[in-house]
């Protein structure tokens, strides 16, 4: 049965230790640890303690490749990536997560797809690449990133299926589930209501259910195959003015995972 578990990144800016707790107060499997420049989530051992004292276990590292991490690790991004996956190996986590590389990072995106595969067997962690969207600037394309923004089309070994960010690509992502195939091995949980062509400029990471992506029908998709990936919440949660409203975001992720993971039969793409 595949974990269900909770993105350190939705109750971002709160301190980590905030996230381990509400994750156990609402009831998911595990923590995913998106690493940002609060040194916890840098430490093996400060995690370590925070999934004990929680009984919590950290299913995945998020590498930390935000802009707003540009300095976290210093500035090469391999060895970022390097990191990432020692950090993994040192807290039991499966698998970490990357975007794809800036295009401005030259020698990286070069070499990405060998890269990952080469730190993946080196470290023993499964290393799965995020879809992510296009840039657009004043109604222009701009290409971010390199070899571009759908892992979908390369030689991935493993990729992290967004369903927002899939939203803002205009992508469905029932299709883009069923065309990865065993190459699926990663979900972040949410939801977006439309693509950057509809007039939408940022990152929704809307509650599942609250947008217009395929998303039960993913997750009942994958629990029908006996997928054996871990879905982890990605939600937005900022405008929760306080940590009942919170707890109830993420208390209904969760409810809406569980319910189709139980659904117990294949689902069709939605007409």
């Amino acid at each position: 049965m595949m974990r269900i578990g909770m993105s350190t990144s939705c109750v971002y800016p709160l301190p980590t230790e905030h996230a381990f707790r509400l994750a156990q107060q609402v009831g998911f499997d595990g923590v995913e640890v998106m690493v940002t420049r609060d040194e916890a989530t840098q430490s093996a051992a400060v995690l370590l303690d925070l999934s004990e004292r929680y009984s919590m276990p950290i299913l995945s590292i998020h590498a930390p490749v935000l802009l707003l991490t540009h300095f976290v690790w210093g500035r090469d991004p391999r060895v970022k990536l390097e990191r990432a996956a020692e950090l993994a190996g040192a807290v039991g986590a499966s698998t970490v997560v990357v975007h794809p590389p800036f295009r401005w990072q030259s020698g990286y995106a070069e070499g990405f797809v060998a890269i990952v595969r080469q730190i993946a067997q080196s470290s023993g962690v499964e290393i799965a690449v995020e879809n992510m969207f296009p840039w657009k600037i004043g109604g222009r394309a701009l290409a971010a990133y390199s070899p571009g923004w759908n892992p979908a089309e390369w030689d991935t070994d493993a990729v992290t299926l967004d369903f927002s960010h899939a939203a803002l690509s205009g992508l469905d992502s029932f299709q883009l589930a069923t065309s990865l195939g065993d190459r699926l091995r990663h979900v972040h949980l949410c939801d977006g209501s439309g693509a950057l062509d509809d007039g939408r400029i940022f990152d929704e990471h809307l509650l599942p259910g609250h947008g217009g992506q395929p998303v039960a029908e993913v997750l009942r998709m994958l629990d029908a195959a006996g997928w054996s990936g871990d879905v982890v919440a990605e939600i937005n949660t900022r405008k929760a003015r306080t940590e009942e409203e919170r707890v109830a975001m993420l208390a209904e992720t969760l409810a809406f995972a569980v319910q189709e993971r139980s659904a117990g039969t294949p689902a069709n793409h939605p007409d």
